[in-house]
């Protein structure tokens, strides 16, 4: 008995027929945009190790979130810059600080159009760099770590936050968080949980945006080794346990196969972060004609969709839908 030669090669043989037989689509509904926005500026300021990224004054980040809303991306998240920093991070919960003020403002702007998620972490706003208070001994308190964490999700729900995300890979965060919204009346306001986050080295460049470079040691004791898989299963086990509505892998490339083991083992919605350095090497790679960036672009994140990831957070969101939107 013969079979049929080269049936793939027929179903690959026109972009109409390419389309119709793709298995995996990239759409503007599955990009989120991290921002940036920064006290004290009076004009967006460019990310030198970032290009096309800027430290937002709140005025370009109303304009930005207005026109990533124009091209129907559903999310955004804010990453804040204080002006002052202290060993606390107390302006991460602070009514007026950063990341809250323009969360008041962008909803008065874009009403319920757009998802607005906050980080919630301490690294931005602490005069250390850590993701968590500091014991005497250097060391990252975690249980005081999980009450500022709580009251940055009660301060990101006042000030109109549809979800919080907590990154910083504290043991119990996201059960004090869930607990905290609860009995503040913020039942609605959902918890992304960086449920297996990395020590990963392509960090840099956002820690150059966001301004927090840990100033002494590392943050190899609370994020995951970079060695490890079934860890994350563990991790992202606990996270929905206490309570995560969705979960993260972070980064993305490096980690497709994490992304792939949790979308299989877990039935509620993943996400995964295209992180800077990721992002930076593309760029860096494309500004010197060694690939073509939009097509690696398109190729980066569609790898990042088949590996399961329901959505993903992308420095690449408004010139990737401004594509799909020609």
């Amino acid at each position: 008995m013969s079979f049929p030669e080269h049936r793939p090669r027929r179903l690959r043989r026109t972009e109409a027929m390419r389309r119709l037989t793709a298995e995996t689509h990239l759409s503007v509904d599955d990009l989120v945009a991290p921002l940036f926005v920064k006290e004290g500026i009076e004009v967006p300021e460019p990310v030198i190790s970032m290009p096309g990224v800027f430290q937002h004054t709140q005025e370009s980040l109303r304009k930005e979130v207005r026109a990533l809303t124009d091209l129907g991306v559903p999310a955004v998240i804010l990453f804040g810059i204080p002006a002052a920093k202290d060993a606390t991070g107390s302006g991460a919960d602070d009514p007026n600080g950063v990341v809250q003020v323009a969360l008041s403002m962008l909803r008065d702007e874009v009403g319920d159009s757009i998802v607005l998620m906050a980080d919630d972490c301490l690294d931005e706003y602490t005069d250390h760099g850590h993701c968590g208070l500091v014991s005497a001994d250097g060391t990252v308190d975690n249980d005081g770590t999980l009450e500022r964490y709580a009251s940055i999700a009660i301060a990101q729900a006042d000030a109109g936050a549809d979800v919080v995300a907590p990154s910083g890979m504290m043991d119990g965060q996201v059960g004090a968080i869930r607990s905290a919204l609860d009995e503040n009346g913020h039942t609605e306001v959902a918890i992304l949980a960086y449920a297996a986050k990395y020590a990963s080295a392509l960090y840099g460049p956002f820690r150059d945006a966001a301004e927090c470079s840990p100033q002494f040691g590392d943050r190899r004791g609370y994020q995951m080794q970079v060695t490890n898989a079934r860890e994350a299963l563990d991790e992202t086990a606990h996270d929905i346990g206490e309570g995560a509505d969705m979960v993260m892998v972070k980064p993305a490339l490096a980690y497709l196969d994490i992304i792939a083991s949790v979308r299989q083992n877990f039935d509620v919605p993943v996400a995964a972060y295209h992180v800077s350095g990721e992002y930076s090497m593309l760029k860096a790679a494309a500004a010197n004609g060694w690939i073509d960036g939009d097509a690696v672009a398109l190729e980066h994140l569609m790898a990042i969709r088949r590996a399961g990831a329901d959505f993903v957070l992308t420095y690449l969101a408004r010139e990737v839908a401004e594509r799909l939107n020609a």
